[in-house]
Formats: structure tokens, C-alpha cells, sequence
């Protein structure tokens, strides 16, 4: 049997065990493990094992991980996330849709704070979906809007996957963090004018909210919104004036986090030991994916099979809107089953030496694969943030309303997909204006 076949078989042996509900990082690493056995030796199969995990969690850029997931999740124990969502409501909820819209501007700013869709789904998905059904809401657009939003959480900085990205194709963080911005904003705003022509067509989907608010009211739920925003503001600047990298501005947000809440005497140590649980847990789950996805790279690596297909592909004539086109299909069909950093794990060593023979821009290239991830994590039957949502919310919400809640969102994930394609400027300006 040939290598590139050996090659091809783990993959489809991985992505079968993932099916069977194995751990993504324990299937690939296990596949790899024995088909390195298969191509050299025990020894040399074992010696993989063992030199891959450190060098790859070790490196610098990805301790950011951590620090930021503690930031999302103190914010969530601390009940920052209640306050923000409340507060967004009094400014919003008079347009139409208005929770609906409240969700989404929640999202965005909780997925900035955390750099994790997971997380903000989970989080939110406790306090919108509950509050909207109440009002009368339709439960699928009440679950749509906080699964997909949710979402942005990949694409506006920081971003936990922009970081992994980065640190595989030696991208600068900090470059591909500014090159979020305009396209996460763009993300939100194309949701917010879905959300309200919706309603505009069909009011049964949100009945208007009848409350009303004083102007001091708004006034005060501002700056009880301020907090977030304003630690993204000063994450994003402190990396662009210099006063630290975009690793330690993970620590830095951390600590913010923590001076809110101990100033709003939300911080107390039950809260801290919960947050930092959680951080412990979810970092491991991570850099499992991240070691058992590298061990299968390093498989692919030694069969050849990335170059294989690159050269097979470039060969073909296939300019870079068509590869981008290939990939965008790629991405899709893979994020129904997979999850979205072993994805890009598993496709991103074949994809560099094409994106590079082609000359694409990397950083151009990073978000719009970071925007196909983020409508894998919603797209039927395996869409993570989908499940993670109903866990959150119980027999509120049934799954195929979920699903179908999310379909809208879907169409408008494309329909921005396609702009940033046919616009690479909107991804590029920023970071380029800031380089001069």
C-alpha cells in the first residue's frame, strides 16, 4: 500500500471514530500512532508520541489560550454576562426584534471578552433564550439568534482561534486580531439587519417589548454595558501601541476582568476557583485536539499528501477564487461533523503549500477561514454550538427548532462570506493602516 493511501485511510479511519462519539484529539492521535507504526516502527511511532505534545502547547503564543478562557469564564461566574445583556436590553429593545437584537450585541460583545463561541453560547443561551421565549418570541429565532452569534466569538479579536491559526502558519497574531475587526462587525451587523427585516415581514416572530425606559435609564444601563466593550478597546490598543504582545494580553484582560468584578464586589473566591475549574478543563480538552490534530499533520507530512494535492490542484488551473471556492465547500462539509479546531488543524497543512504556490494572502486567507469555521459550528447535524445551546437550555427549545432558527443565519453567514471574498480590502485595510 502505498503512503499518500496509508494517509488517506487515517483520515477517514479518524473521522470514523469521531462518529463512534472518541474524543477528536485521542482519535487522531491514536490513528496516527499506529499508522506511523505501519509506515516505519513501533519506535519510531512512539517517539512521535513523545516529541510532539511539549514543543507544540509549550510555545508562547499559546498560553494566551488559558488566560483568555479565564477572562470569558470569570466574566460568566461573576454574572457580568447577566449584566450586559440586561443592560443591552433597555438600549434596544424598543426597534424591532429588540431582544433578538439585544442577543446579538451581547454576543459580540461576550465572544470579544472570551475569545470562545462555546462559551458565549453557553452563557447567554441561560439568560436570552428564557428572556425572549417569555416575551413571546418565536423559539426558533429565540435559539438561532444566540447559537449563531455566539459564533463571533472566532471572529472578533481576541480570538482563541485566530491564535492557533497564527501560531501554525506563523502569522502575526496581533495582524490577524486587527484583520477581525471590520468582518466580526460586519458579522453582527448583517445579523441585526436580517433580525429586523424578519420581524418587519412577520411581527409574529417577535412581539414588540412593552417597556419602557427613562432616559437615565438608558443612561445607566450604558455604562453598566461599558465594561466588556471597554476591555476589548484596551486589549486591542494596548497590543497596537506596544505596551504588550498579543500572548500577554490575554493575562492583561484576565486581570481586568478581575478589577471589574472585584469593583462591582461580584468577585468573591468561590466565583474565582469555578472560573479557573473550568479554564483548567477546557484548556486540557483544547490542547488534546490541538496534540492529537499535529500528530496526524505530522502523518500527512511524512506521506506527502498535502504537496500531493497541492501540486495536483494547482495543476488543474484553478485560479485563487476557485481554491478559496473548493475550500469554502471543504470547510462546510467538514464542519458538520468535525470540530472547528480540528478542522483547521487537519486541513491547514495541506491547504499552506497551495495558498502558497497561488500567492494568497495568509492573513486575508486566516479570516475567511475563521468565518467558514463559525458557520460550521451551527451547520446541521453536528453544529457544536447547536447542542451546546440546547444543553444550556433544556426541553425550552427542541433541537430541529434550533436547527431551523439557525438556517436564517446561515444564508447571512454566506452572504458576508461572499463580500469578504470579492473584497479583501475589508479584512486588510486595518492591519495594513496600522503597519504605517
Amino acid at each position: 500500500m502505498s503512503d499518500i493511501w496509508v494517509s488517506i485511510i487515517a483520515i477517514v479511519a479518524s473521522m470514523g471514530l469521531v462518529a463512534l462519539r472518541v474524543h477528536i484529539g485521542a482519535a487522531f492521535g491514536i490513528v496516527a500512532i499506529f499508522a506511523f507504526a505501519y509506515l516505519l516502527n513501533w519506535r519510531a511511532a512512539l517517539s512521535m508520541a513523545s516529541s510532539v505534545p511539549f514543543p507544540l502547547v509549550g510555545d508562547w503564543n499559546m498560553t494566551a489560550i488559558p488566560m483568555f478562557l479565564l477572562m470569558g469564564y470569570i466574566g460568566s461566574t461573576t454574572n457580568l454576562t447577566e449584566g450586559l445583556f440586561s443592560s443591552m436590553r433597555v438600549l434596544l429593545s424598543r426597534l424591532p426584534g429588540g431582544l433578538a437584537l439585544t442577543s446579538v450585541a451581547s454576543c459580540a460583545a461576550l465572544a470579544a471578552a472570551s475569545g470562545s463561541s462555546v462559551a458565549t453560547t453557553a452563557a447567554m443561551g441561560r439568560i436570552a433564550v428564557p428572556e425572549m421565549v417569555r416575551h413571546g418570541y418565536k423559539p426558533s429565532l429565540a435559539a438561532g439568534v444566540v447559537a449563531s452569534s455566539g459564533t463571533l466569538g472566532s471572529l472578533i479579536p481576541p480570538s482563541l482561534l485566530m491564535i492557533i491559526y497564527g501560531t501554525i502558519t506563523e502569522v502575526s497574531v496581533g495582524a490577524l486580531f486587527l484583520a477581525g475587526v471590520v468582518p466580526g462587525i460586519l458579522s453582527a451587523l448583517l445579523y441585526a439587519v436580517m433580525v429586523i427585516v424578519r420581524v418587519r415581514l412577520d411581527p409574529s416572530l417577535a412581539p414588540p417589548v412593552q417597556e419602557q425606559f427613562t432616559a437615565r435609564e438608558r443612561w445607566q444601563a450604558l455604562a453598566s454595558a461599558s465594561p466588556l466593550p471597554l476591555i476589548i478597546l484596551f486589549v486591542l490598543g494596548g497590543i497596537l501601541e506596544g505596551w504588550f504582545t498579543p500572548t500577554e494580553a490575554g493575562a492583561c484582560a484576565s486581570v481586568a476582568v478581575m478589577v471589574v468584578a472585584a469593583f462591582r464586589r461580584q468577585l468573591t473566591l468561590a466565583a474565582f476557583l469555578k472560573a479557573a475549574r473550568l479554564t483548567v478543563i477546557g484548556t486540557a480538552s483544547l490542547f488534546i485536539v490541538v496534540i492529537g490534530t499535529a500528530m496526524l499533520g505530522r502523518l500527512m507530512a511524512l506521506t506527502g499528501l498535502p504537496r500531493e494535492l497541492a501540486d495536483a490542484l494547482v495543476a488543474t488551473g484553478a485560479g485563487p477564487i476557485g481554491v478559496i471556492a473548493l475550500v469554502a465547500l471543504i470547510y462546510i462539509v467538514l464542519g458538520m461533523f468535525l470540530d472547528s479546531i480540528g478542522i483547521m488543524l487537519l486541513t491547514l497543512p495541506i491547504l499552506m503549500p497551495l495558498t502558497g504556490a497561488l500567492g494568497i494572502d495568509m492573513i486575508w486567507f486566516g479570516i475567511l477561514v475563521i468565518k467558514l469555521l463559525e458557520i460550521g459550528l451551527v451547520t446541521p447535524p453536528v453544529g457544536l454550538n447547536c447542542f451546546v445551546l440546547k444543553g444550556a437550555v433544556g426541553r425550552l427549545v427542541s433541537l430541529p427548532e434550533i436547527f431551523r432558527g439557525v438556517s436564517w443565519f446561515i444564508v447571512t453567514d454566506l452572504v458576508t462570506l461572499v463580500i469578504l471574498v470579492a473584497f479583501p480590502i475589508l479584512s486588510l485595510w486595518l492591519p495594513a493602516f496600522m503597519a504605517n
